[in-house]
Formats: structure tokens, sequence, C-alpha cells
């Protein structure tokens, strides 16, 4: 038997010993003050499948989205706006620039290569409803509360500390944006995209997130579930998303707090904590863990 029914404790518990000894290699993130305090030696992950949940490591560690938030975003208002009007503002294509490449935004002349970059993000960030950062911020929390059963809250420290390191790249790509039309208020773009970085929760609360991703609820439609599973494929993990496809064959998300989230269609998510970061800026235990385990319970959607 393959496939998350066939996960036990006893392989649960050897894939995340080995996820754990490569605590030596990478380095937690230090643009942000407050996430660079975060333990190296830290690793959580729970699983939410039809047969059940399992969970190890340091589950009741509580960490914000960050990158993570960005499919969800994508979903938000593919739900709300209609693939039509979402995909006028931001590209489908992978990028092999870093997430935050305001060369790759000025090569495409302004146009958002994808939504899972923070130029996409940042662009999306600008057209959730709402009359302020924190309205929108607000209406998305509870949206995605609401449908999946989960419990994040905006974490104001994480944000005073995101706004004390005052990022001068993603300012610069927002005024490119303005410049080239896609965004209608720089500083409420910049602000609300914070905010949504900043709402935090654990790993439970991740994978009861990614369980809108596959296509069981009722509640979304399922083409927007194909259409953001695609795009978490393909660019989710930025300049590494095609090696991990054909490694894992999984739709992964990763996001610089250490936060790796994975989508079994059908089946399950996969939530993963784990601040040590890689050069790329993803998440090396849970990366190690989920390739693991998807190949030795044959998860891969490529069958």
């Amino acid at each position: 038997m393959t496939g998350l029914e066939s996960l036990t404790t006893t392989k649960l518990s050897a894939w995340v010993q080995q996820a754990r000894a490569l605590s030596y290699q990478g380095r937690v993130a230090d643009r942000i003050p407050l996430l660079a305090t975060a333990d190296s030696r830290w690793f959580a992950v729970y699983i939410d499948c039809k047969s059940g949940h399992f969970s190890q490591g340091e589950t009741a560690c509580v960490f914000p989205l960050m990158s993570v938030i960005k499919p969800f975003t994508l979903l938000y208002l593919l739900e709300n706006l209609g693939v039509e009007k979402v995909f006028q503002w931001v590209g489908v294509e992978p990028s092999d620039a870093p997430f935050n490449s305001l060369d790759q935004l000025i090569a495409d002349n302004g146009r958002p290569r994808n939504p899972m970059i923070n130029s996409g993000a940042i662009t999306l960030a600008d057209k959730l409803p709402g009359d302020n950062p924190r309205d929108r911020t607000s209406r998305l929390c509870q949206w995605l509360n609401q449908l999946a059963g989960c419990d994040f809250k905006l974490d104001e420290i994480m944000l005073a500390s995101v706004r004390l390191a005052n990022s001068i790249t993603n300012r610069e790509i927002a005024k490119y944006l303005t410049t080239s039309g896609y965004l209608k208020n720089l500083d409420t773009a910049l602000d609300t995209y914070e905010q949504i970085c900043c709402l935090s929760g654990t790993v439970k609360d991740v994978a009861l997130l990614g369980k809108l991703l596959t296509n069981e609820s009722k509640l979304i439609a399922p083409q927007n579930c194909r259409s953001v599973n695609a795009l978490m494929l393909s660019c989710g993990l930025y300049e590494a998303s095609s090696q991990f496809a054909i490694r894992t064959g999984l739709p992964m998300k990763s996001g610089i707090s250490g936060t790796l989230l994975a989508i079994i269609p059908g089946e399950g998510a996969i939530a993963c904590y784990s601040p040590v970061l890689d050069t790329v800026g993803n998440p090396i235990k849970a990366l190690a863990f989920v390739e693991a385990l998807s190949q030795g319970l044959e998860l891969s959607i490529f069958g």
C-alpha cells in the first residue's frame, strides 16, 4: 500500500530524525530581527489526511506564515473576483531569479511574473477588498479561519519587527509596480503585504489551511484549487521549484520563517516548521523530510 494511508508512527519518526540531522546546514533568516531569534534545532510536522493526523516535534511553536500566505491570497481573490480578473494582474511563469528580484520585474516590463514571488504578492495585496490594510488583513484571516477551521492571528510583535527591518527592496519593487500601473496605492499595498505575512499559527493551523487545496472542500471551486496547486508546483519554492517538482512531485510553498506546506491532492496536507534555510530561502530540514516522505510513500501526483 502506498500514499498517506500507509504512513505509520515508526516511519514518521525515522524521517523526522533523518531531517533533524541536517541542523548543521544553512542559517536562520536574519533580515527580520525577530525571525533571527528562532532556534535552529526546532522541527515540527503535522500531517492531516483522510485516515487522521500525525504530528511530531515542537508542534506548539507559533510562527508567521510569511510567504506561505501567498497561495491563499491568490485563492481568496480567485474565489471572490474570478480567474480572468486576477490573472490580468499577475503572470503564471516561473522565475529563475530570487523571490525579491527587482531586476526580474524590470526585465518583465513591470508585470509580476507569478503570485508566489514578492512582486506578485504585493500586487495582489493591493487588490484585497477592505477599507485599509488592517481591514484587508482581518477579512482575509477571518475567511481562512472560517473555511479551514484554523486559528491564525496577526502577530503584532512580528509585524513591528518586519516594519523595523524596512525592506528597501520591497519598496523599490512597489515603486516600479506603481510606475507600471499595477498598484493603485503603494503604501497600502506594502502595509497590507507585511500584515498578511505576519498572520501566525502552529503547524496544525498550516496543515488545516492546506486541506483547502486538496480538492476535498465543497466551499472552494475545484478549478481554483487546481490553479493554485499548479502555481505552487511550478513557482512555490522559487528557483528550486522545478528541482523539487521532480524530487517530490508535490505542490509546495515555503516561507522565510521556516514554514513549508505540501499538498497531496485528494489525500491531505503536510505542514512543517524548521527555521534553518538554504541559500534560496527554503527550509532545509522541512524539504528533506517531505522529499523522504514523498519518495517513501510514493506521494508524487505524477504517479
